[in-house]
């Protein structure tokens, strides 16, 4: 059993963020715990909602843990609300990443080829810190983009260039990228390199018209679930993708897709 730090946002109603991602890494055999870098009071797509940053919170507990000696094997690192919690979190992993934790971090900045509202080129500035410290990073095509400095490609990428986007991002300090909600050669993919002489690999999937929010969280928590359990990188990305299919496909019912999808009730498909 792998000790496991979410360092995410809890929102109170909706299965998306660190509330998606606890079900999963316990069903999977791991001891998680958290770190809140936000209380929200759902998602922001329902047009009003409340954050309360704990920026205080989170200055005030990583002293305690460090006096008390508390080690993870991983750390997983999601949405961050200002520079302060960036800086503090960097710095934390720093010293943890040093002492051989492994280091996710999901650069969580946009969409659709845009930075989601709020967000700006300080922003993007920290993220690129973030990933300087990752053992692994997985932003989608848009926070991929960002990261490199690189137009988004309307029309998709060819191989070539995928991979010359995961060097990119490599090259900013990760040791293993993904990239997701990607297409390359016409093909809706995840592509991913890993190794010192790197290597590539590229999955396809068929898209499901159902924008469910929280699946990349779903994504993230099988993955590196996975991961923790012994499976490779691209083992990992292929069972990870297998399985936010098979919840889309079994929820292609429900209306309010902002909810996110009923973790708890589709455990089994694990």
């Amino acid at each position: 059993m792998k000790q496991i730090l979410l360092i995410n946002d809890v929102v109170g109603y909706s299965h998306v963020g660190m509330v998606a991602m606890l079900p999963i890494l316990t069903h999977q055999g791991h001891a998680v715990f958290n770190l809140p870098t936000a209380l929200v009071s759902n998602t922001l797509d329902y047009g009003h909602f409340n954050v309360m940053e704990t920026t205080d919170y989170m200055q005030g507990t990583l002293p305690v843990w460090e006096k008390l000696g508390f080690r993870f094997d991983m750390v997983c690192t999601g949405l961050m609300f200002s520079e302060e919690q960036a800086k503090l979190v960097n710095a934390y992993c720093h010293k943890l990443r040093d002492n051989g934790t492994m280091i996710c971090v999901d650069p969580i900045m946009g969409d659709g080829g845009r930075l989601y509202n709020g967000m700006g080129q300080r922003q993007v500035d920290l993220m690129r810190d973030m990933v300087s410290v990752a053992d692994l990073t997985i932003p989608n095509l848009t926070e991929a983009c960002y990261l490199t400095n690189t137009p988004f490609p309307n029309n998709g990428l060819d191989w070539k260039e995928a991979c010359q986007m995961l060097d990119a991002i490599c090259s900013l300090g990760a040791r293993a990228a993904l990239i997701t909600s990607a297409r390359v050669d016409g093909h809706t993919c995840v592509v991913g390199r890993h190794g010192d002489s790197p290597q590539y690999f590229r999955i396809d999937y068929t898209e499901i018209p159902k924008a469910f929010h929280g699946t990349g969280d779903i994504f993230s928590a099988v993955l590196i679930g996975k991961l923790m359990n012994g499976s490779s990188l691209q083992q990992s990305t292929h069972q990870a993708m297998t399985v936010v299919s098979r919840l889309i496909e079994r929820n292609l019912d429900q209306q309010d897709l902002c909810l996110g999808i009923p973790i708890e009730k589709c455990l089994d498909l694990l």
